[in-house]
């Protein structure tokens, strides 16, 4: 049987499943719960938390405290050091390093066989179900699928044990199903220095029959365009004739939709978003053209949701099961998972859109926003400020970042926005007023102090020139893959240290 044919019955069958969960998400989560705790019951942690007490959530809510990194770290530790059935009662022996970049210690999640099987890998081929789903009789799987992953070095941890990046775990493991299917080759995937991989990726897959590229947005175009400069065609459709499909995740897609049109300008592309981290695969967008995703309920995570108006980090106090969530408002996200993680707090913010089925958006991180001046701007804001903006004065960005400027005796509060261009605007100025306006209508706090400049000034521009933030990411030693620049920060570290080690041009709007 032809594998089109065994991969589109494979589909059907997944899509029955999806159906139940949307249908019934309630009963599923409890169901699932009831598993989790079963399982956790077995671990060092279950035993230390009474696990065996624990009939009903409430339980769960008394015995079992919130968590975050720093006080799963000593688990994790033990783990890292050889001990076995410490948070999960089956063998860990794999641990994804974070991917974030506002500190320099490293995170080192744990990941599990179940976890893989049953939450990342089952998120890649739901991705393609729910294409199937809006697009019958396609034919994916005939050609290849590119994927743009992250350093894919991984190294010893102790005996039996590893760590690396997700997609250096994901592809070490990966399923017959899909590797048949997946360039470049794992040699040049396996490869560290960017620059390098690049280039090679470019040169591999330009003779590939390539259907699917999955990857995060900013270097799937540093691949694109290197692509195109090598053989000289004006559209990634004249390389990949079959290309019909981007999966992206890691950052919004909004600031970088122009660019792809550019590189692929076709109607009949389509682009498909997802929510996945090195904890779990958390959401996929279900309906073509929409901006929400539906939250994935039978991956072996169990959800909980802390309203950000009471957020304390681990000390919050008005936690929520699913049912108990309401129509935007934004909750921090905490799991408990199949990787052992119990009540970890992500440090990721949604807001849900719709409850029949669950579908939600991502607001912004828990430590990601700027409050400096109670104006309370999440990335929400500012994606969606920087893609009008861009939009209207024919501009494509590469990546921003914003921090405030504090009030001092000689200094007015304000904003100051580092911006990356890959096509500068056509009028600079126009573009920050646009930029300014925008957040003025879609925050009203943000508006409230902005208001004839009293408590918050115009924004400040920096223009840094081409290769800034990867410079940056480089020297942090996060180039790459899914490592990203912090978009918001209250505090001033990271602008500091980008504007120390560039050239930038400063535009302060009249």
């Amino acid at each position: 049987m032809p594998f089109n044919s065994i991969f589109a019955w494979v589909i059907k069958k997944r899509l029955h499943q999806i159906e139940l969960f949307r249908k019934y998400p309630e009963d599923v989560q409890n169901e699932l719960f009831e598993k989790l705790i079963e399982q956790g019951c077995q671990s060092k942690y279950g035993k230390e938390h009474r696990f065996h007490q624990i009939t009903s959530y409430q339980d769960f809510k008394q015995l079992v405290p919130l968590n975050n990194y720093d006080s799963l770290k000593p688990w994790i530790d033990k783990l890292m050091s050889g001990e076995q059935h410490v948070l999960w009662s089956q063998e860990t022996k794999w641990f994804a390093k974070s991917s974030g970049t506002t500190s320099d210690r490293s995170k080192f999640i744990p990941v599990t066989r179940e976890s893989l099987e049953d939450c990342h890998y089952k998120g890649g081929k739901d991705l393609l179900a729910l294409y199937y789903e809006n697009f019958p009789n396609r034919k994916l799987y005939k050609g290849k699928h590119l994927i743009v992953g992250g350093s894919a070095q991984v190294l010893p941890v102790s005996d039996n044990s590893y760590q690396g990046d997700l997609s250096a775990i994901i592809l070490k493991n990966l399923p017959w199903w899909a590797e048949i299917r997946r360039t470049p080759s794992r040699e040049i995937a396996l490869m560290s220095e960017w620059e390098e991989k690049i280039e090679k990726m470019a040169r591999s897959t330009i003779e590939e029959d390539v259907y699917i590229i999955a990857g995060v947005p900013s270097w799937t175009l540093v691949l694109a365009r290197k692509i195109l400069a090598i053989t000289g065609k004006k559209h990634l459709r004249e390389v990949w004739p079959n290309l019909e499909l981007f999966m992206h995740g890691g950052v919004s897609f909004e600031p970088y939709r122009e660019a792809f049109r550019e590189l692929i300008p076709f109607d009949d592309m389509h682009y498909v978003e997802t929510y996945n981290a090195s904890e779990g695969f958390f959401g996929i967008q279900d309906v073509d053209g929409s901006n929400e995703l539906l939250l994935m309920l039978d991956y072996g995570i169990f959800y909980e949701f802390i309203p950000m108006h009471a957020f304390k980090d681990t000390e919050s106090t008005e936690i929520y099961s699913l049912e108990q969530v309401e129509l935007d408002e934004e909750y921090a996200l905490v799991i408990s998972t199949n990787a052992g993680l119990w009540r970890y707090i992500i440090g990721d913010t949604i807001r849900f859109t719709s409850k029949s089925p669950y579908r939600f958006r991502l607001s912004g991180r828990t430590k990601h926003f700027i409050n400096a001046f109670g104006e309370e701007l999440i990335v929400n804001n500012t994606d969606f400020a920087i893609t009008e903006a861009c939009s209207k004065t024919n501009a494509i960005i590469r990546d921003y970042t914003v921090a405030p400027v504090y009030m001092d005796g000689n200094t007015q509060g304000k904003h100051e926005w580092l911006i990356e261009f890959d096509r500068a605007p056509n009028d600079i100025g126009r573009f920050m007023h646009l930029l300014d306006e925008s957040l003025r209508s879609i925050n009203s706090d943000y508006d409230a102090k902005r208001t004839k400049n009293l408590a918050l000034g115009k924004p400040l521009l920096h223009v840094l020139k081409s290769g800034s933030f990867d410079n940056w990411l480089q020297k942090k030693g996060k180039l790459g893959g899914q490592h990203k620049v912090p978009r918001l920060m209250n505090s001033r570290e990271i602008v500091e240290q980008i504007l120390q080690e560039t050239d930038f041009e400063t535009i302060q709007y009249a």
